[in-house]
């Protein structure tokens, strides 16, 4: 199965960021071993290279692990779980304020459409 990469960001990092996802959203939990480098490379769909960086990446900045002989694990520091519930959160947030102040929108009105939608009001009054 291999998956789709955007132009704009590096397949590592891309590939990186699904990974703190799925532990933000506790598909992978704290101490799970990941893939190997190889099974993770065929599941993506990448060089096993490219996965190798992703790990690298992700182990500096302290969200995995790597045991010599054993694999590569989430980490166990539950603290580190908030800060990137918090950073996924804040990209998010950021991305859309940044989409919609590209169409124009005031934040009165990206507020009171945003307050709309959630009680279940959807789109309508746009």
């Amino acid at each position: 199965m291999t998956e789709e990469y955007k132009a704009a960001k590096p397949i590592y990092m891309q590939i990186a960021d699904k990974i703190i996802v799925s532990i933000v959203r506790r598909e992978l939990t704290p101490g799970e071993k990941l893939p190997s480098v190889r099974e993770m490379a065929v599941k993506s769909g990448v060089n096993p290279n490219t996965i190798q960086r992703t790990y690298s990446e992700l182990e500096r900045m302290e969200v995995v692990e790597t045991k010599r002989g054993q694999g590569t694990f989430v980490t166990e520091q539950e603290e580190l779980f908030q800060e990137l519930k918090n950073k996924v959160q804040r990209e998010i947030m950021d991305s859309f304020i940044d989409s919609m102040r590209q169409l124009g929108i005031s934040e009165e009105k990206i507020l009171d459409d945003l307050s709309s939608y959630i009680k279940g009001e959807g789109g309508k009054n746009s």
